[in-house]
């Protein structure tokens, strides 16, 4: 299974912000730091506002922000929510499907009590688990060599 870029970003964009709580953080700033195409990101992000894990504020001083604590935040709800196709395989889309022995094959079943294991098992884990440990500073340090920081407001 891989998970398309769609989820990837937003699983990436989660962890920008929450190695950067302390701040507002542009959508210019996170493809900067990730060499990712910003338009690309404006739709990971609208994905992420309209599920709540983000704020977005739109204007000169906007940006992005954690609308929910790191550890409300649950990597597995993240994917489900982010990946647009989690049909491993295509008897799993009824309108699509051309598989014929789909209807006496317990191979769809198993295909997915595996996918649902995986979300189950990603969901074991939250953002806060990524940045624990010294995570946060570690990838602010490496942040920070791709980004220039804006100055703080006076």
């Amino acid at each position: 299974m891989q998970l398309s870029l769609h989820a990837d970003y937003a699983l990436r964009v989660l962890v920008y912000l929450g190695s950067h709580p302390d701040r507002v953080v542009s959508t210019q700033e996170i493809s900067t730091a990730y060499g990712i195409s910003k338009n690309h990101l404006v739709r990971v992000v609208q994905t992420l506002a309209e599920h709540q894990y983000i704020n977005v504020k739109a204007g000169r001083s906007g940006g992005l922000g954690l609308a929910r604590r790191t550890d409300k935040i649950r990597l597995g709800n993240v994917v489900r929510d982010a990946e647009p196709n989690l049909r491993l395989v295509e008897c799993f889309d009824h309108e699509t499907n051309t598989c014929v022995i789909a209807p006496v094959c317990s191979l769809k079943r198993m295909l997915k009590e595996a996918m649902e294991a995986f979300l189950a098992s990603l969901n074991q884990h939250t953002l806060a688990d990524v940045l624990k440990n010294g995570g946060r500073q570690k990838l602010a340090a490496v942040f920070a060599t791709f980004v220039i920081q804006p100055a703080p407001p006076a």
